[in-house]
Order: C-alpha cells, then structure tokens, then sequence
C-alpha cells in the first residue's frame, strides 16, 4: 500500500514505514503530524479525488535540519561583475506511521 502526499507544492509518493524529506514543517521533533492525501493504492485499486477525502497519513517527525550546500555564482562576463552565495534549503524528515482510508 502507498499514498501519494502534497507538502510545499510538491507531491510525493510514501508507504508505512518509509523515512521522507519533505519541506520544513512547523512541528517539534518526536510530534505526530497528518499530511494532505492526494491518492491511495492498495491491493483493491487506486483511489482518488472523492473517494481519498477522509484518507489520512500519519507521521512523526523524525528531524529538523538543513540540506547539503548548493553554490549560486552570477556574474557578467567583461563586466566585472560578480556574485558568489551559498544556500541550504531547512527540511523536515518525517517517518510515515500509518496510511488509512
């Protein structure tokens, strides 16, 4: 069984027990947190729409952290110009408890 999830405009696809990165949640770690379900498939089928509006996936926040750096460098070339900067984008590492229609 596998759900799949929305979390900061992105979507992803989970199943019970699995560790994910989502975007930066506002939630202690060791809290219980419920995502928006957008699909669910299972050994009877695929649901979706009307038929996921009461499914819920449950998770527990696992960490609050920070990706690895990235370097953004801009410059103009014969110009002179130049911009150098780093960038860590916060996740939040959830680990999926259960997935229930």
């Amino acid at each position: 069984m596998y759900a799949i999830i929305e979390n900061g405009n992105k979507q992803y696809k989970v199943s019970e027990g699995e560790t994910v990165r989502l975007e930066k949640l506002n939630a202690e770690v060791g809290a219980e947190v419920e995502l928006n379900v957008l699909m669910v498939a299972d050994e009877n089928g695929v649901k979706l729409g009307g038929d996921v509006a009461n499914a819920k996936v449950k998770a527990t926040v696992v960490a609050q952290d920070k990706f690895k750096k990235i370097i953004v460098f801009k410059y103009k070339p014969k110009k002179n110009e130049r911009k150098k900067q780093g960038h860590r984008q916060p996740f939040t590492a959830v680990k999926i408890e259960s997935i229930t229609l």
